[in-house]
């Protein structure tokens, strides 16, 4: 976002224009920051057969997952919902890697009639899937390196006590298994967490997923899952995806050669691509003291941005409307009937009723946590590509929340 004739711009566009043109609040996403991202991960990771799954989850509009297409990448789902979406873009099926956790097996069959990769976490839906198919239907198998990863503990995902995966010390239960039934294991995933940021981590992980991979003589891919960190602030620390390329590419390479064959290595990002270029414009309806505190009140809230509640993950805050004068510390506080904090004592340029506010890295876990809660409708989403803004998801209305809600008469 740079600071352009006394506005903020991104491609030229200024975001105080596209408040006023769509209201708010409002989403926006800059659709050149993700190829970016994409491009890379991509060079970082130059020196092997990479394939990149975008993490669905993140940030799941059809024209987000279009573009995602557009750049060329795959995709991970986690839901058949999210499958089916992708599909609708134009996904074919063997882009597609399905990573359920704790769904029913009548929805992995439906994965499976629907031709995409599945990958099984947990030993019961790997003793069903063998019944059912044998080793008619090449799968993955998901293992939890037991590595305590991530910012926090709500995204640290490969630890003991994690639901996620099938515990490596399982792996002669998993190698019996698969014997047994004559399973078609063609790949071998793990994912640690989110938000890492030292390449030792990786490397950790990579070992672990290495040593199981000898046990397995048909593979054909190794997923990594994600979890690259960036920058929420001025000053943070990031991943640095180079080192993380090369270190990674090189002990890949090595194993390949142990194994006796090139495997394709896989990573399911979802918030390295899409975090840094979200944006949530919001409305300033009060500003109010108390005698600690000095609250800046909007028109959005824990309803459409959760993670500062649910993971007190920090954003960056700027008012808009204001780029000279003196700085104040202010308490950026939602609509919500709850407590609702989206950032705590910050410094904006001084804020006034009306005034748009820019929360940043909205783009990963914002719009698709979401929700209705107080019934309150859920915000526009635009895309700005090549310099022009595209309305990729209208504004809820009232009628919206009525749709499928039958009146029944009680009497």
């Amino acid at each position: 976002m740079e600071i352009k004739e006394q506005q903020f711009r991104i491609q030229g566009l200024a975001l105080s224009d596209l408040a006023q043109k769509y209201g708010t609040p409002l989403y926006v996403y800059d659709g050149e920051k993700i190829l970016q991202q994409v491009e890379k991960l991509k060079t970082a990771f130059s020196e092997v057969t990479m394939r990149i799954k975008y993490a669905t989850k993140a940030l799941s509009n059809i024209n987000i997952l279009k573009l995602m297409k557009k750049a060329g990448t795959g995709v991970d789902a986690v839901s058949i919902e999210e499958i089916k979406l992708c599909m609708h873009v134009g996904f074919q099926p063997q882009e597609i890697m399905y990573t359920p956790n704790c769904v029913s097996f009548e929805e992995i069959k439906e994965a499976v009639e629907l031709g995409v990769m599945v990958n099984i976490d947990n030993i019961p839906m790997l003793e069903h899937f063998g019944t059912e198919y044998g080793n008619t239907v090449p799968l993955c198998v998901r293992l939890n390196p037991h590595i305590l990863a991530g910012g926090n503990a709500k995204i640290s995902v490969g630890h003991i006590d994690s639901k996620f995966g099938i515990s490596i010390l399982q792996l002669k239960h998993v190698l019996r298994i698969v014997e047994a039934y004559n399973l078609n294991v063609i790949g071998l995933h793990v994912h640690t967490g989110s938000d890492i940021l030292d390449a030792e981590v990786f490397l950790k992980g990579a070992e672990i997923l290495f040593d199981a991979a000898k046990e397995f003589k048909d593979l054909r891919f190794l997923d990594f899952g994600g979890g690259f960190k960036v920058a929420y602030k001025i000053g943070d620390i990031t991943t640095d995806i180079h080192e993380i390329g090369k270190k990674v590419s090189n002990a890949f390479k090595t194993f390949c050669k142990e194994y006796g064959r090139e495997l394709e290595l896989w990573f399911e990002p979802g918030k390295f691509l899409v975090s840094e270029c979200g944006y949530l414009l919001v409305k300033t309806n009060v500003v109010k003291s108390t005698p600690a505190t000095t609250f800046v009140g909007v028109d959005s809230g824990l309803n459409h941005l959760l993670r500062p509640m649910m993971y007190d993950a920090y954003h960056d805050v700027v008012n808009i409307s204001k780029l000279d004068g003196p700085e104040r510390v202010y308490t950026l506080v939602g609509y919500i009937c709850e407590t609702d904090t989206i950032a705590a004592d910050r410094k904006l340029k001084e804020v006034k009723e009306g005034d748009i506010i820019a929360i940043k890295n909205a783009g990963a876990y914002g719009y698709s946590m979401a929700s209705n809660y107080n019934s309150r409708l859920r915000p526009a989403e635009i895309l700005l590509f090549r310099g022009k803004d595209f309305l990729i998801r209208e504004r809820e209305s009232f009628e919206d929340i009525l749709r499928n809600q039958p009146m029944v008469d009680l009497e």
